[in-house]
Order: C-alpha cells, then sequence, then structure tokens
C-alpha cells in the first residue's frame, strides 16, 4: 500500500468538512468496526463524510494516491465490505437523514439511514417500502444488493421500488441516475452491489402500510418439523393471498414470555408471520396454519408495523461472530426440508439458526432483465446463519454451516442472493447475477474501469 505522509493527511482535512480518522486516534477504533465481530480491519485512514462534497474528496484522494477504497454505509454486510485494511474508508453513516413526501409517496433516503431510521419517517405518514428484516441494517447496502423483506410478495424486491440514485462514480463525479439520466448506471445499481460508486442518496417509492399491521410467531416442537414444514409448502403453493408472507425459523427456542419455560432452549421451528390488511382477512389467512401441528406457543396479532420491523433484533444484533451461506430455492423439496431438520437438530451455538424467506409474488413477475438482480423464478430464500461468541467456535460453526450448505445444494437452484455472500465466496459472484453479469461487467468498464470500488464482491470491469 502507499505511504501516507503527514502532507497528505494534512490535505485531506482541509479538503472535506467530516472527521479524518488516522489509527490510535480517538474514534478510529469504533469507526471501523462493523457488525459481524469475525471482521477485524485497520484502514489507513477513515474519512467521515458530512455530504457529498466530502464523498467526491475522499473518493478522488483515494484514486490519485493508489489507495484501496471501502465505503460504508450501515456497517451490516456479512462480509465485511465496509472496512479495508491499509486504505481509505467513505464513512457515510453519519448521513442518515431520510426525507417523505406524502402527497407523491416518494421518500430520499441517505446512505447511512437504517431501517429504523426509514421506517420512523415513513410510518409517521402511513406509508413503507420493503426492506429487510432487522431495524439495524442500513438501506444502502440490502438496496444495492436487490433487497427483500414482508412486503415483497406484495411489493416486489427493494430494488423495484427504487426511483433513482445520486452517486460518486470512480472519477469523482457525481451523478443522478435513474431511468431518464444514465439509465445503464441505473440498472446496474438495481442489484449490482457497491461496483459502481459511493450512493449517496437513494429516491423511493412508497406505498400504504399499517400502521398497525397483523404479524407474530407460531411454534411448533422440532419433532413436527418435517410435517409442519411440508404442509407449510402446500399452503405457499396454493393460493396464498400476497398480504400475506410467512418465513420459517429452526432454532433454539429463546425465552420468549408466551412460551413455557420448559419449552426455552428447546429445538423449535418457528412460522413467522406478516399480513398487511384487514385483520379479519389476516385471521382467515393465518388459520390454517395452526392446523400444521401442536404448537407449544404463539402470539400473533394486531400490532404496529415499526414493531415488527424491530422485533428480531435481539436475534441479529451487533457484537457476535457470524459465518452465513445461502441457497435460492424455486420449490422446498422434501431431500431440502430433511437436510434442514437434519442439521437443525445439531447447531454448533445456540444462538444459530436456519431461515427460510419467502419471496416470489410481485417478484417474481419482473423480468430477470429489467434489474441488475436476476433470480425472479426464486421462490424461496434459505439462509443459514452460522453465529456464535467466542473465537475458538469458529472452526465448528463454520464447518457446520459449509457442510448444511452442501447437503442442500442439490435442491436448489443453483442462485444466491449476493448480499448473504461471506467473503470467501468469491466464486458465487457469477451465480448471484447469471446472464446479467456481462452486461454488469460492461457497465463497470464504462463507470469504473480501473476497479476502484473493489472491496465487495466484485464485478471485474470487461476487457
Amino acid at each position: 500500500m502507499p505511504t501516507l505522509s503527514p502532507d497528505h493527511i494534512d490535505m485531506l482535512r482541509k479538503s472535506v468538512r467530516g472527521k479524518v480518522l488516522l489509527p490510535g486516534e480517538a474514534g478510529y477504533d469504533t469507526a471501523r468496526t462493523v457488525w459481524n465481530a469475525t471482521v477485524d480491519r485497520r484502514p489507513a485512514v477513515i474519512v467521515q463524510c458530512t455530504g457529498t462534497a466530502d464523498v467526491m474528496q475522499a473518493v478522488n484522494f483515494a484514486r490519485d494516491r493508489g489507495l484501496v477504497l471501502a465505503v460504508r454505509g450501515g456497517g451490516h454486510n456479512i462480509a465485511g465490505s465496509a472496512i479495508c485494511n491499509g486504505g481509505l474508508v467513505v464513512d457515510m453513516s453519519l448521513l442518515r437523514g431520510v426525507h417523505v413526501d406524502p402527497l407523491a409517496r416518494v421518500a430520499w433516503v441517505g446512505p447511512g439511514a437504517t431501517l429504523a431510521d426509514f421506517d420512523h419517517e415513513a410510518q409517521a405518514q402511513g406509508l413503507a417500502t420493503p426492506l429487510g428484516i432487522n431495524s439495524t441494517t442500513g438501506v444502502a447496502g440490502l438496496t444495492l444488493g436487490g433487497g427483500f423483506g414482508w412486503l415483497t410478495r406484495k411489493y416486489g424486491m427493494t430494488v423495484d421500488n427504487l426511483l433513482g440514485c445520486e452517486v460518486v462514480t470512480a472519477d469523482g463525479t457525481r451523478r443522478w441516475a435513474d431511468a431518464q439520466h444514465d439509465p445503464d448506471l441505473f440498472w446496474a445499481l438495481r442489484g449490482g452491489g457497491g461496483n459502481f460508486g459511493a450512493v449517496t442518496l437513494f429516491q423511493f417509492r412508497l406505498h400504504p402500510v399499517g400502521p398497525m399491521i397483523t404479524a407474530g410467531l407460531l411454534v411448533f416442537p422440532a419433532v413436527e418439523a418435517k410435517a409442519v414444514l411440508r404442509q407449510y409448502r402446500t399452503y405457499a403453493e396454493s393460493a396464498m393471498p400476497q398480504d400475506l408472507n410467512v418465513w420459517v425459523v429452526l432454532r433454539k427456542a429463546p425465552p420468549l414470555p408466551f412460551l413455557p419455560a420448559t419449552a426455552h432452549g428447546t429445538d423449535v421451528v418457528v412460522l413467522a408471520v406478516f399480513y398487511d390488511g384487514h385483520p379479519a382477512d389476516a385471521e382467515k389467512a393465518v388459520a390454517p396454519l395452526r392446523a400444521f401441528g401442536e404448537t407449544i406457543g404463539e402470539h400473533v396479532g394486531q400490532m404496529p408495523y415499526v414493531a415488527w420491523q424491530q422485533a428480531f433484533d435481539a436475534l441479529l444484533g451487533p457484537g457476535a461472530r457470524n459465518y452465513w451461506k445461502s441457497h435460492n430455492f424455486i420449490r422446498l423439496d422434501d431431500g431440502a426440508i430433511e437436510a434442514m431438520t437434519d442439521y437443525a437438530a445439531r447447531l454448533p451455538s445456540p444462538l444459530a439458526d436456519i431461515f427460510v424467506g419467502q419471496v416470489g409474488g410481485v417478484a417474481n413477475r419482473v423480468a430477470p432483465d429489467d434489474t441488475a438482480y436476476h433470480h425472479r423464478d426464486a421462490r424461496y430464500v434459505l439462509n443459514v446463519h452460522s453465529r456464535w461468541e467466542h473465537p475458538s467456535e469458529d472452526a465448528a460453526c463454520i464447518a457446520w454451516a459449509r457442510d448444511f450448505f452442501r447437503a442442500t445444494e442439490p435442491f436448489a437452484t443453483g442462485s444466491v442472493y449476493v448480499n448473504f455472500l461471506t467473503e470467501d465466496e468469491s466464486s458465487r459472484i457469477g451465480a448471484a447475477y447469471g446472464p446479467n453479469y456481462a452486461r454488469l461487467a460492461q457497465i463497470k468498464r464504462t463507470y469504473d474501469p480501473h476497479n476502484l470500488f473493489s472491496t465487495n464482491q466484485n464485478i471485474a470491469p470487461a476487457p
């Protein structure tokens, strides 16, 4: 890595309004800490940007001095792409502003905003857009990889609701990309990850949601897991209303107040249900789920949308060590269900789980080449959360996730959601984009020919 002289740092500090942090300075260690505790990297310099001008200056500084460049939004990515060793971090985590126009049903969102920031502003107007399930997730990274959540079956992927972006490209230029301006860049930003620039502003379409929705958990003992999963598959393949979304989680039962104390810490299968519509219709949609088996506890009812968006935060908080493996599925074959229940019975840590997120619906009705996010045939996204506390557990927890991945691979589509790729899965980047990869590489050559934005699930510029 190039050496930065005191004069270089002084020049950088004079060119930005935000803080410039070096190793050993106050705030440096906090600024380099991300959600996944297995990531422990030490950049040469961190620029905490206060606006787009700071981002432009930081990008120019890194490019002109041959520095590795990383871009931080929420810092929630499993691979830790927000932080690099020895290079420069463009830290946009302070840019958390959200502005909502309730008449136009449009939101402008800063690159440091979390889902909680977004929902706080949008739900004050009874509005939302499809996002994730953990309120501490950054909007930027989630969106750039495609984005899905409880509203996806009804309103599509996050990128299907993205109207435009302000982005600083590798030449330091501020651009506005939408369907009319730099349309190729806009296409690439809708699923192509952080490969094409530092996005400094997002514009989203909003939909009337809540503020009260129906949601909650149905908890079954692990002994009924196979039966529950098979009936879940049948129900999901039937005329399931788009207002309803049901995810599956296999894990140790947390000490939830509606579960008997004897169930705490035991193996369970959980149906997490969400319904955006009239409560009476929600009850009709949820009722068949209760017949899947004998529940050991249930808590389903009316609650604020923002509360449900935060319901899993305690299980996915920062500070733990994490390793993920993921598959897309069109159908949950018996072999996949067998593997899921088998590996759920030998979780390597009480913090680990296996989840199946349901997509489909509107997301399946978009053409695969309309956005960089390609996998419009996927109806389920399976993610194994291997999660633990101590480095001594690393080998066992990672091995379990990899073994489970191989066991379920024969039943999957071969594709993968790019936001769930770990640092060691560069060989699967092509699978994340399928036939769209070639076009992405061409667009990368146009906007970042020297691959300045490379500390990500990287798309190399076309020759």
